[in-house]
């Protein structure tokens, strides 16, 4: 099913994987518009659902691994599994925001007895396009209000995908400075995130672990520059992982990365006072109105194992003959 609008551009990623699963036939991707926003499915199995309005923005959840496992933490949206904490409630399976927007915080809920700058939505406009076929896509757009006026807008086109390694979903955003300039800040605090499942957190019980293109594991990871950072540990009681590729085409590559024990995984290019001071200077950024910015992270939700070596030999061919983008 394909809707399409005008205007939009197509944000695929140079270096997109053939959707071929380990058999070698193809698979058939089905996204389609659902009373929540749309649902993705993989021959005819759930994979995922991209939800319009969950909190104060939109998210995608549940995830389903190959294995069919939850690949990201039920709480908030559904009951919490075992050994899943109940904390902070604003981590949303997997979503894109910041908290600090022009001087809003888009990263909290908002509180309705909070002060006005907490008072923050994301809001799905239209989808401009649900595509099916070897891979899953949609483009959505999405205007950041605050106190009911518009901050400024994003487009996102999320694409689906599966082969030999697992299975995958590309996420790229522009953000429009659409109604003048608008300053993402300087915060720990963001941006492309999500949250583990409860017992693939390095704090669980059993204990899993956080590594990155660096050599850097588990604490030592957070606030770093890297290319690439893979948190794997059990899910269900299997070995299982998840992996975010930064793109080279991705504003700030390679980013710095939010990433904690206790689960939270994140990439923020935007992040500078509160990490490490050690990497290129990244912070503050304005966007000049009319002007946009763009994100480009490839996420691999994978079962089994995968050693340091094999993840950065996918990211090498992910990545070959891109060009770095030079950043304003």
């Amino acid at each position: 099913m394909h809707l399409r609008g005008t205007g939009v551009p197509w944000l695929l990623g140079a270096a997109m994987l053939a959707a071929t699963p380990a058999g070698g036939n193809s698979a058939e991707f089905k996204v389609e518009p659902h009373q929540l926003g749309a649902i993705v499915s993989i021959d005819g199995q759930r994979l995922a659902t991209y939800r319009t309005n969950s909190g104060h923005q939109p998210i995608i959840w549940p995830i389903i691994g190959p294995g069919g496992e939850a690949m990201t933490r039920q709480y908030p949206m559904g009951e919490a599994l075992a050994g899943e904490p109940d904390d902070h409630p604003h981590h949303r399976s997997l979503w894109f925001n910041h908290g600090d927007v022009g001087g809003k915080d888009f990263w909290m809920e908002p509180r309705p007895e909070g002060p006005p700058e907490r008072n923050n939505q994301i809001e799905h406009r239209q989808f401009s396009e649900l595509a099916s076929g070897e891979t899953g896509r949609l483009v959505a757009r999405n205007d950041w209000t605050s106190g009911g006026k518009k901050v400024c807008e994003d487009v996102r086109t999320i694409e689906f995908s599966a082969d030999e390694h697992g299975r995958w979903i590309d996420f790229a955003v522009e953000v429009h400075a659409s109604e003048g300039d608008v300053t993402f800040g300087d915060t720990k605090e963001g941006s492309f995130g999500l949250r583990v499942p409860g017992t693939m957190a390095v704090d669980a019980q059993q204990g899993g672990q956080i590594r990155n293109s660096a050599g850097q594991t588990d604490e030592a990871a957070w606030g770093r520059q890297a290319d690439w950072v893979d948190y794997h540990g059990p899910v269900e009681g299997k070995p299982a992982g998840i992996a975010i590729f930064d793109m080279p085409d991705s504003f700030r590559h390679p980013t710095k990365w939010h990433v904690r024990t206790y689960g939270l995984f994140a990439a923020n290019p935007f992040g500078q006072q509160d990490f490490p001071p050690e990497g290129a200077k990244q912070g503050a950024h304005t966007i000049k109105k009319g002007e946009k910015l763009r994100l480009h992270y490839r996420v691999l939700f994978y079962s089994g194992e995968k050693t340091a070596e094999e993840l950065a030999a996918i990211y090498a061919k992910l990545t070959a003959g891109a060009e770095v983008k030079a950043d304003e």
